[in-house]
């Protein structure tokens, strides 16, 4: 099997060159059988790549001398697309010279760009972006729209309910991963009537879909362990996602001072050491890195900004299995089996967001 390259901005991230090669070289002792199109100041990037020479004999180098700044706007950002090393990467994907694109650039930036660039998939009016989160079972639960899309209406909803779908099927294994909409409550009743239109469109398509459809979930539940997928408009989806990270920094930070106040209290994190380093471990975002832009002609996956060199490779990793599968086809194989066409589309005043 001949496999498309991965373009890596290079010079994305807080920590730029350094970590991102480093990340990369990681993830390439995993996928052996990808080659990788390194792109940013191609003197740095040599430097960094005597450190790895499995990488360096498996990488080519595109030069690029400008780069997108993190406070910058995306309108700002999209004029530059043809010389900083975010769109050059993603560009390469356009042109058929890698097969996705990996960033931990400005988030806004990278989704305007690849928008522009790509366009969505036939079937898809809008891509969303999606993220891995950890669980109390023993799978991680995918989650979409996390920012892309602040006002959805049903359509939208479904569109994201197949792509999280076919997401989760590679990442999990999954022939039908359960997947919920998020809601204020579980009861039919309740929520808007975009929420109450795409379940019923989702109820009517389940016996066509690879999906296991169970109606609405509650914020508080997202992490429980009991769904694969959880859909969502970008508004609510950002606005929890936060919430679910900070609930985890602020237990982190506790505990952490918690066994700081005291001798005995110190002790007793001697003796808790283990469990709590499997805390920290479970919560590290570095282990469930590589956000997706769903929807594109092409895979882009954006990595934190602040994360580690494992962190880059987790989200290379989530690249290449993508990629693997063949994510794309399998979206719209699944929009195909219910008609893309045929799904309703209520009025709407919908807005992209911007950030």
């Amino acid at each position: 099997m001949n496999l498309p390259r991965i373009a890596v901005d290079a010079m994305g991230g807080d920590e730029g060159v350094r970590v991102m090669v480093e990340g990369a070289a990681l993830a390439r002792r995993r996928h052996d059988r990808f080659k990788f199109l390194l792109v940013g100041d191609e003197v740095r990037i040599k430097a960094a790549l005597e450190n790895h020479p499995n990488l360096r004999s498996a990488s080519e180098i595109l030069h690029a001398d400008d780069v997108i700044s993190g406070d910058e706007k995306p309108s700002q950002a999209i004029r530059r697309a043809k010389t900083s090393s975010m769109g050059m990467a993603i560009n390469a994907v356009k042109a058929g010279d890698a097969g996705a694109a990996v960033s931990g650039g400005n988030t806004g930036a990278l989704m305007a760009m690849a928008k522009l660039a790509l366009r969505t998939m036939p079937g898809i009016d809008r891509p969303a972006l999606a993220a891995l989160l950890p669980t109390l079972g023993d799978n991680d639960v995918i989650m979409l729209d996390l920012g892309a899309n602040t006002d959805c209406d049903a359509r939208n909803l479904v569109q994201f309910a197949v792509m999280g779908a076919a997401y989760s099927r590679i990442v999990t294994g999954l022939d039908a991963p359960r997947l919920r909409l998020l809601n204020i409550g579980t009861e039919e009743t309740k929520g808007t009537d975009s929420l109450k239109d795409a379940a019923a469109q989702l109820k009517a398509a389940s016996s066509q879909l690879a999906l296991s459809f169970d109606g609405f979930t509650e914020a508080d539940k997202i992490c429980r362990g009991d769904v694969d997928v959880v859909v969502t408009d970008g508004f609510s989806g950002n606005i929890a996602l936060k919430a679910v990270e900070g609930t985890a920094r602020f237990v982190a930070d506790l505990l952490r001072r918690s066994f700081a106040s005291s001798l005995r209290s110190k002790v007793g994190f001697l003796i808790s050491r283990p469990a709590t380093e499997l805390l920290k471990h479970h919560l590290d975002p570095n282990n469930h890195n590589g956000a997706v832009f769903l929807g594109l002609n092409g895979v882009v996956v954006k990595s934190h900004g602040s994360a580690s060199a494992l962190g880059v490779a987790n989200a290379v990793h989530v690249t290449a299995r993508l990629l693997e599968e063949d994510l794309t086809d399998r979206i719209t194989a699944d929009l195909a089996r219910i008609g893309a066409d045929s799904l309703r589309k209520a009025p709407a005043n919908t807005t992209e967001n911007g950030k």
